[in-house]
């Protein structure tokens, strides 16, 4: 485990015991009731592992060496009632299995620690009278990007102080070698019918909804933020960092150091990497907000190994289908490495990671339930496609490091150079051997 905040910043309650060895997985039915209670508890829980009334959380490792996903859950997070913080942590590079298990130590109490700062300067519930009736007025209005909502205005500027904070931290820290490694984070916090979303990278959040047939439907709440998205490559372009595909995977977007072929990260935002700090990879993240409904079932946090083999469909089907909430997430990350199997045969499995957070106390239960756990127990029946995949990268679509990339054919043989992004940025030179 990562060094851990400072005693003054880290939040009191009951903290479960840390993941166990590192061995494939960390099972799901562990240390379900079993808390370390702290001497000053103030009710909060925490989970690295295991499942809740209203959460299960399941990691798996993949066949590319130690486990590099990290997940975490804070229950009464911050003290108050109702309010539930959760995140999944990718890591990537050589260290990115303690970037990851750092962030996921860090980013809750520097939550914590910045929210008792605002709260001292706004008051205790950082609302004014306006704010209020503005919000007020909020709840009877039919929007969904929760501009006019203090609720969300308050904690869009704490995420985003936070998250950048912690990778000052980060960066900081001689202990920890954080110049080619990194992690992404996708994280949620939900209290009463506010849901606040915050996303740096490629983790993905899904909801679970009911549409006017009341069938269920998914709702995906983040983007991948990819290097090749239109922003995304503008502002990498603009910090004089390259974004473009190698030849044997035309489909995966990387950045790329002005003068060097490295390290090739898969993606715009992470923690860490700061090899890529100048040139365009921000630690900033993308927060949004959903006013929750009665329609609303869950909402599924994972990794890319999850989203990589499975479409957001299957993901709420896979989840519906579980006979029990503590098993739902072992059950999707079963299915996602079956899928990786499948899909793709000749690649490694990668490491899956995910938390489902359910929304009502009332189990969900649907007529076509009976089908759906056929669904969940047959996997052969997931449709994937017998595409062939075989990635020579360290850690799979993350970071390229020690990859031999073949040099590029002469510029008129256009059929096979590199691509690159479309809005701007400069053609790129042969690449060389990345060492």
């Amino acid at each position: 485990m990562g060094a851990c905040c400072s005693t003054g910043e880290r939040p009191h309650g009951f903290f479960m015991a840390e993941e166990g060895p590192k061995g494939k997985e960390n099972r799901a039915e562990k240390g379900n009731d079993h808390h370390i209670q702290n001497a000053e508890n103030s009710g909060v829980r925490v989970r690295f592992e295991g499942s809740s009334r209203f959460t299960s959380m399941f990691s798996q490792q993949g066949r590319k060496g130690i486990n590099q996903d990290a997940m975490t859950v804070w229950e009464n997070f911050n003290g108050e009632k109702d309010m539930h913080f959760c995140a999944v942590f990718d890591g990537h590079g050589p260290l990115g299995h303690r970037v990851a298990q750092q962030v996921r130590d860090m980013l809750p109490s520097k939550l914590c620690s910045i929210l008792k700062q605002y709260s001292q300067v706004n008051g205790t519930n950082f609302k004014t009278e306006a704010d209020e009736k503005n919000e007020e007025n909020y709840e009877n209005a039919d929007c969904e990007d929760g501009h006019k909502n203090p609720f969300f205005s308050s904690w869009k500027n704490i995420l985003i102080k936070s998250f950048e904070k912690v990778d000052e931290d980060l960066c900081d820290d001689v202990a920890l070698d954080s110049y080619c490694s990194g992690s992404t984070t996708v994280a949620v916090l939900k209290q009463g019918d506010h849901l606040v979303i915050a996303n740096l990278g490629d983790s993905r959040a899904v909801l679970c909804t009911r549409d006017d047939t009341n069938q269920l439907v998914s709702v995906q709440l983040t983007v991948d933020l990819k290097p090749n998205l239109p922003n995304e490559a503008e502002r990498i372009k603009n910090c004089e960092g390259r974004v473009f595909a190698m030849d044997e995977e035309p489909e995966v977007f990387r950045i790329w150091m002005p003068e060097d072929d490295c390290p090739g990260l898969a993606m715009a935002r992470a923690f860490g990497d700061f090899c890529l700090k100048d040139f365009g990879l921000i630690s900033t993240p993308v927060v949004s907000y959903k006013k929750l409904t009665d329609k609303d079932e869950f909402v599924v946090l994972a990794t890319d190994g999850i989203w990589d083999v499975l479409s957001n469909e299957d993901v709420i089907t896979i989840v519906a289908s579980a006979r029990k909430r503590s098993i739902a997430a072992r059950l999707l990350v079963d299915c996602a490495v079956r899928a990786w199997r499948h899909k793709y045969p000749n690649s490694k499995v990668d490491d899956c990671a995910a938390i489902c957070l359910f929304l009502k106390n009332k189990p969900l239960l649907t007529k076509s339930m009976s089908e759906k756990s056929r669904f969940s127990n047959n996997y052969p029946e997931f449709h994937v496609s017998h595409q062939s995949k075989n990635l020579n990268t360290d850690d799979g679509l993350e970071t390229v490091l020690n990859c031999e990339i073949a040099s590029h054919p002469r510029v008129n043989d256009s059929t096979k150079i590199s691509r690159s992004v479309s809005h701007g940025l400069t053609p790129q030179k042969p690449a060389k051997d990345v060492k």
